[in-house]
């Protein structure tokens, strides 16, 4: 282990009953850097978190923290913030969040500074006195984050943190999580929404039923499928898109289609059918997205299968 390594899992499986959740999973969190955990829902990544927050026993395999074994001494140095939001619903926003930042060493001077400090970053500096039970989703999820941030650990931890939050706040959230990073801290996070860490994951990790399917340094993992994805934005026909061969459609919407190229296929072959069809607006050559990458390394049907059963 390199000593830039804040989060090592090596060799880690849980079992539940006959459910594998986690299946000899390994890797790598490297301090100042932002690491995504990603796959569908159901591939291990809650489990895997849990793990390392000491929530739930490691039953084969090991995880260190700052070089430490997981502990109750180990989960001190980490902001976590769960998939299930846990606040108490019957009290004010600001009595809340004192009370959660006393419980991890702040005092009640130190905490009514720092929460003013993000609460005015969130623009909810009025919701002080409102109760916690009256907000919505979105609001809840704020107040939840805060909570994980303000006592300022140097390790945060966020399930699915995007869930709830329209695309302004979701913007907020991410420029807050690169902030962080910028300020050295080390940030590990999970999402089924792939597109949502194109712009700030440096290092991922793919989760498959319950295995790593792919991990590594993001810009490398990219550039090693090399630009074989066309976007394509068009106005008029777009039933070309059902003539072409060799090729995967992803995203496709009336006006926009993202084409992954198989085999052979010529990226001007593509363009001229599309011409021949429809006004072009964008044609470009790209490197595929996280999303593509995700199907192309698991296979399409492997995942169909996991979403019905």
């Amino acid at each position: 282990m390199s000593d830039s390594t804040t989060i090592q899992v090596k060799n880690l499986s849980k079992t539940f009953g006959k459910t594998k959740a986690v299946q000899n999973v390994s890797f790598d969190v490297q301090k100042g850097r932002i690491f995504g955990l990603l796959g569908p829902n159901g591939a291990g990544k809650t489990t895997t978190i849990r793990m390392i927050n000491y929530i739930i026993p490691v039953e084969q395999g090991a995880i260190t923290i700052n070089n430490l074994p997981v502990s109750p001494k180990t989960q001190k140095l980490i902001g976590y913030m769960p998939e299930e939001r846990g606040l108490y619903k019957k009290m004010k926003v600001g009595e809340q969040l004192i009370y959660l930042a006393q419980l991890k060493g702040l005092s009640i001077g130190e905490a009514k500074e720092k929460i003013r400090y993000w609460l005015g970053r969130f623009n909810a500096l009025d919701w002080n006195q409102k109760v916690v039970g009256e907000l919505s989703k979105g609001m809840s999820q704020k107040i939840q984050f805060i909570a994980t941030i303000v006592h300022d650990p140097d390790i945060y931890i966020f399930d699915e943190p995007f869930s709830g939050l329209d695309p302004i706040n979701s913007e907020l959230l991410k420029e807050i999580i690169i902030e962080l990073r910028e300020n050295g801290k080390t940030i590990l996070f999970s999402t089924h929404r792939m597109e949502q860490v194109e712009q700030m994951c440096d290092d991922i990790c793919l989760f498959n039923n319950g295995k790593v399917v792919l991990t590594g340094n993001l810009r490398e993992i990219k550039k090693n499928f090399g630009k074989n994805t066309v976007i394509i934005e068009f106005q008029g026909d777009g039933s070309f898109l059902d003539d072409l061969e060799n090729v995967r459609i992803n995203n496709r919407s009336t006006n926009f289609a993202e084409i992954r190229i198989l085999d052979s296929q010529s990226p001007q072959d593509i363009l001229k059918k599309a011409i021949s069809h429809a006004e072009i607006h964008k044609f470009q050559l790209v490197e595929p997205s996280l999303n593509e990458i995700f199907i192309s390394t698991v296979g399409e049907d492997n995942i169909k299968v996991q979403e019905e059963a």
